[in-house]
């Protein structure tokens, strides 16, 4: 019997529905729209991104998009369950990417408060990322974040066991972390907080590069007025949520017919 690549088994009927629990199957669901809703946003890099959700109810596991699928071909059923080492946890046809598990177990290991971490390579994201300012207050957008972004210096591709610890201290106590010329991590406590997280991130970063394009005189919000609106939003119950928010884009697959949710 001819065995089927990964890439091919997305399309046979393979499902998880009622083989596990209802908790971690509307997190596969949410995940998987996720990285369709991604791929509608254009945030995506080939297979060398990756999403990840922690599954309810147990802490040392989480899933994450399996190697060889793009974002627009993932459903719930192929989210693969890994454990905080990387080890796949249960049957699944499919591996899970390798250089997701380096990350992402990094994160969920020293962050339990963060269930979702969001890791892409947009070209705004790195071009900020490679500006020694890092981002600037220049829009709303960023005002949003204002000190609440942390910063790591490219390590070249080591993989090893002292870059996932830096990864971890770099992000500190924030939700976002700038990978200096490579990208960024976006976390939060639901998908729906990561992506529209994500999704502000982006338009900020995407402002500062037209503004900055234009060579003229940069005009700043004073600290203090940056530092009063962060705070506030992020009081507000929106940052912590995003859920009304995250509903509609979920709103936007489900008028198309994507078809995320098997």
């Amino acid at each position: 019997m001819k065995t089927l690549r990964a890439v091919d088994r997305v399309l046979t009927d393979y499902s998880l529905r009622g083989k596990v629990s209802a908790e971690e199957w509307q997190t596969r669901v949410d995940l998987a729209a996720c990285y369709h809703l991604c791929h509608e946003f254009g945030v995506v890099d080939r297979i060398n991104t990756h999403i990840s959700m922690r599954v309810p109810g147990e802490p040392e596991h989480y899933l994450l998009n399996p190697l060889g699928l793009l974002f627009d071909e993932i459903t719930a059923s192929s989210l693969v369950k890994v454990d905080l080492k990387g080890n796949k946890v249960g049957d699944s046809p499919y591996d899970a990417n390798p250089a997701g598990l380096f990350i992402h177990g990094a994160i969920l290991a020293a962050r339990s408060d963060l269930n979702c971490v969001l890791h892409h390579h947009s070209n705004a994201g790195i071009a900020v990322s490679a500006m020694e300012e890092g981002l600037l207050p220049v829009s709303q957008h960023a005002i949003l974040f204002y000190n609440r972004i942390g910063y790591m210096d490219y390590p070249g591709i080591g993989l090893d066991e002292e870059e996932r610890r830096g990864m971890a201290r770099a992000l500190g106590n924030h939700n976002i972390l700038f990978l200096r010329n490579h990208g960024m991590l976006v976390c939060g406590r639901t998908v729906g907080e990561a992506f529209v997280t994500m999704d502000d991130i982006e338009k900020a970063c995407q402002t500062q590069l037209a503004v900055l394009a234009t060579g003229r005189p940069l005009r700043l919000p004073p600290p203090e007025v940056c530092e009063d609106t962060a705070n506030k939003y992020a009081n507000t119950g929106r940052f912590g949520g995003g859920e009304a928010e995250w509903r509609s884009m979920v709103r936007i697959l489900d008028r198309k017919g994507v078809a995320y949710a098997q």
